[in-house]
């Protein structure tokens, strides 16, 4: 039976500002993406929302993003390569230790907005931030934006990877994002979301808004949690792959090229 990985960022909250629908969505997922407190998040945010997700037996993940709360961690930066590189070690070794106190472990890691968008064009500052982590956790499992810079800088790194396609993003013809002040750029219907996933899963290929089919390691699915109808398209998503015959299961990781 075909499977696939569903994830979510999560524990985006702030102090006594909530954002998403973190607790309905862990019915839904397999993997959580936990904010380290750069982007959003704070340090009972983020107990609380590995707390829930050890219990739903939701797989933890690391979601390091700049240093950029204003901007939800969305505004690009350039830093120094020892710079980005500490920022990735100290935000994982933050989630590491918030894990273990919640009794959990944190499997993987996924580079937060944008930026993963830039480590999706940049193979070395991709490799920069993926070998940081590696320092820190040899184990963990890297979740990339599939058929990206961020591929090749695992291939290259050797280290356990996971591909992932986003459910609620529209796709350029290189496989990296539409920028998000484009029209079309976020979908955020759920009867486009859902079938559009079950293609792009039986055809192992992202398919862009133009051009041609891109083949593509499809171990995960990003459902965005802080959208108005996040949880609708997170059902529906699950809803319409197991119709196909395509179970929900977390992600074990790959190791080499695609």
């Amino acid at each position: 039976m075909t499977t696939v990985d569903l994830n979510a960022d999560m524990g985006e909250s702030f102090g006594p500002w909530v954002m998403g629908q973190d607790e309905a969505l862990l019915e839904v997922l397999s993997s959580a993406n936990i904010a380290c407190g750069f982007h959003a998040g704070d340090p009972d945010v983020m107990a609380t929302a590995m707390a829930q997700a050890h219990e739903k037996g939701v797989g933890i993940g690391a979601h390091p993003g700049f240093a950029d709360l204003q901007g939800f961690g969305r505004r690009r930066m350039h830093l120094p390569e020892k710079t980005l590189r500490h920022m990735v070690q100290y935000q994982l070794g933050a989630a590491l230790a918030m894990a273990r106190g919640q009794g959990a472990d944190v499997r993987h890691l996924k580079l937060h907005g944008a930026l993963a968008n830039m480590a999706a064009e940049d193979e070395a500052m991709a490799q920069a931030c993926y070998g940081a982590a590696l320092e820190v956790a040899p184990e963990i499992i890297v979740m990339v934006l599939t058929a990206t810079a961020q591929q090749r800088a695992v291939e290259r790194l050797g280290c356990l990877w996971a591909g992932e396609i986003f459910a609620d993003r529209a796709y350029n013809a290189d496989a990296t994002l539409v920028d998000r002040s484009l029209p079309g750029a976020v979908i955020h219907d759920p009867a486009v979301a859902a079938p559009r996933i079950v293609k792009m899963v039986e055809a192992g290929a992202i398919l862009p808004e133009t051009g041609t089919p891109i083949p593509a390691a499809i171990d995960t699915i990003c459902l965005h949690g802080d959208g108005a109808t996040a949880l609708e398209i997170a059902r529906a998503v699950r809803r319409d792959l197991e119709a196909a015959g395509i179970a929900v299961r977390r992600f074990e990781g790959r190791r080499g090229a695609f």
